[in-house]
């Protein structure tokens, strides 16, 4: 995993994670692919969250790739 893009994840999810802690959910950096693939895992009440995936896409992938535009797709990996 490219250590300097794992960074700048990490800035941008630290930016949401209030959001998410709130709700007594988080979010982990799984891996990010060499087709630069952010691989997340959601934890705590979001991964069994019924509005997990609206979560995933409307505002952690946006946040994501507004901050990291080269980013091609965010996942929720197991």
């Amino acid at each position: 995993m490219n250590q300097e893009l794992a960074e700048k994840v990490e800035i941008a999810l630290n930016g949401m994670r209030p959001f998410l802690q709130a709700d007594g959910g988080d979010v982990q950096l799984v891996d990010i692919t060499d087709e630069l693939e952010v691989q997340l895992r959601l934890v705590g009440n979001c991964s069994s969250c019924s509005m997990s995936s609206m979560t995933m896409k409307a505002g952690i992938e946006n946040g994501i790739r507004n901050a990291l535009p080269q980013i091609t797709r965010v996942t929720a990996v197991e």
